[in-house]
């Protein structure tokens, strides 16, 4: 018997998507929308070594101009403010190394920060309110961090070394001095490594593969969803009904799948076989393929992910299938 609590699930970008405009890249000249990340066509296969001197040119860039902007930021000196917050050396290798990974696109990168930073000095001032801060402190480093991680898990907003901010907020005596002064830091941290990125990850490769979600904005369902296995026998057995009772043949030769599939629609061709088409839920049209109606495939479609219901995946997983459908 499986208890109620382990199938819970909750999708903000279900609330968020349908109010978020789709990117103006139509409006924008293309050698700046460039340089933000769109591409006509499918940028070319690299080696490692090529990522690695980028890699190398934008960490060194990024983590020198935060220090020598914030070293002649009046303000930032007069607060004693850090020349950087750690958790940045950790950023930088996402953004400038993994920068087609969903952790390190520009929503995590900037709003995990942010809601790590402002969830560790909240803490830090929460845990103040006692006389024995320094005897307790170390918990509150403990449930900043997480505190901080759910938050960002909760808003799809998951960035590893935000982590690190919301810790050293409560830990590091100098971050908890300056207090809320914090966020500025780190908001100029976010969108001075944000513009390095930008040019140097756009000259050989491509960076930010989306910049709120691989989904389309104001879509009205949400890009990955799950068949159970009782939807895809049903389905199996209306295809049985419409083809005079044969069963699916899962092992269809290449041919013969092209075969059938130019028999029937061009606009329904699915991958490795033919593709047929079937209502499911909310009257949803849905194309897949014969060679899909078992349940250990997953389906990648532009546009659509479909995932057996017994599969589980992580948060950071649905967002590298959403990526790959939306670059088909």
């Amino acid at each position: 018997m499986v208890l109620p609590h382990r199938t819970w699930n909750f999708n903000i970008d279900r609330y968020l998507n349908p109010f978020v405009p789709s990117p103006p890249w139509k409006f924008v000249p293309y050698p700046l929308a460039w340089f933000l990340g769109y591409r006509k066509t499918k940028p070319h296969e690299t080696g490692n070594l090529m990522p690695i001197f980028w890699a190398f040119i934008g960490v060194f860039a990024a983590i020198l101009l935060i220090e020598g902007v914030s070293k002649h930021i009046h303000s930032f000196t007069s607060h004693g403010a850090p020349m950087i917050v750690g958790s940045f050396g950790a950023a930088a290798v996402l953004e400038f190394y993994s920068i087609e990974a969903p952790l390190a696109q520009p929503r995590n990168a900037i709003c995990g920060q942010v809601i790590s930073a402002f969830t560790g000095i909240a803490m830090a001032k929460l845990f103040q309110l006692s006389d024995r801060f320094t005897d307790i402190q170390w918990v509150g480093g403990a449930l900043a961090c997480a505190s901080a991680t759910a938050l960002m898990a909760l808003t799809k907003t998951v960035h590893p070394p935000a982590g690190a901010t919301a810790l050293l907020a409560v830990v590091d005596a100098n971050l908890v001095r300056i207090g809320w002064f914090l966020l500025p830091v780190v908001l100029l941290g976010c969108a001075l490594m944000l513009v390095v990125a930008l040019l140097v990850n756009n000259i050989e490769r491509r960076f930010p593969i989306y910049w709120w979600t691989p989904e389309e904005c104001r879509r009205p369902f949400p890009m990955l969803r799950r068949r159970s296995s009782d939807e895809l026998r049903k389905t199996a057995s209306m295809l049985d009904e419409e083809k005079g009772g044969s069963s699916p043949d899962l092992h269809t030769t290449g041919a013969e799948a092209d075969a059938t599939s130019q028999s029937r629609s061009p606009s329904h061709k699915g991958v490795g076989g033919s593709s047929d088409e079937a209502t499911v839920g909310a009257g949803r049209t849905t194309n897949f393929t014969r060679s899909h109606l078992h349940l250990g495939e997953i389906v990648i479609r532009r546009g659509e992910v479909i995932v057996p219901q017994h599969v589980f995946l992580t948060q950071e997983e649905e967002q590298l299938l959403e990526t790959m459908s939306y670059r088909l």
